[in-house]
């Protein structure tokens, strides 16, 4: 299983990575919003890298020009709420690509920090054959991812499998490699951190990446 890490060489993604964890920049809901969409669409052109591609001929006013075209058939899959303009960096490079969105939620119980990760929506078209890209900002403890990829799999079996994170934890990334299929699985991430805190918050992490991008929910 391949894991990308982009903390590991410089690149633009260090820049927006401090503003999205920077407790006065991120302050600022659309620029927070932006800075994860921005962080979408670098992994999406580095992901693009690793798709096959076809020989396509087009007509340009002065004649015929063989040009390539992505092969294989997207579907862009994202966790909600958090998710949405990480899932919307990806879309604006990959806008052929299908969309599936799925609810996936912590459900604590009634006494202590533990809590259940509940699968309660999925909208997806078929995922037979083609690569699914499954994208999240916060990958804490991989539960979701894992819930959300098994719901997916009601609607086929995908040829790959490609889990993209802004922040992750290194338990995270332990549990994916664990749960994922190891042959057709590769992972793309901002940055790893080191710490999961008892309420499953990744430390130093950025906080509560949905509350900063929307708003806090009761």
């Amino acid at each position: 299983m391949e894991i990308i890490n982009f903390a590991e060489k410089p690149s633009l993604v260090s820049r927006y990575m401090l503003e999205l964890r920077d407790n006065k920049i991120q302050k600022d809901p659309m620029r927070f919003r932006r800075n994860l969409e921005r962080i979408g669409e670098i992994m999406a052109y580095e992901l693009s890298k690793k798709l096959a591609y076809k020989d396509v001929e087009v007509q340009t006013p002065l004649g015929p020009c063989v040009c390539q075209d992505i092969a294989e058939q997207i579907v862009l899959a994202t966790i909600l709420r958090a998710g949405l303009p990480f899932h919307q960096g990806f879309l604006s490079y990959f806008d052929h690509a299908e969309n599936a969105f799925v609810s996936a939620y912590r459900r604590y119980k009634e006494k202590g920090d533990s809590f259940d990760v509940l699968v309660e929506y999925l909208a997806s078209p078929d995922i037979e054959g083609k690569t699914l890209v499954l994208v999240d900002p916060m990958l804490a403890t991989g539960s979701s991812m894992e819930l959300a990829y098994k719901a997916m799999l009601n609607k086929g079996n995908p040829a790959h499998i490609y889990v993209c994170s802004v922040i992750a934890s290194r338990r995270s990334v332990e549990y994916v490699r664990a749960h994922f299929p190891e042959d057709k699985t590769t992972i793309l991430l901002g940055a790893v951190d080191d710490e999961v805190n008892s309420h499953s918050y990744i430390v130093p992490g950025l906080g509560d990446a949905g509350d900063l991008a929307y708003g806090e929910k009761l």
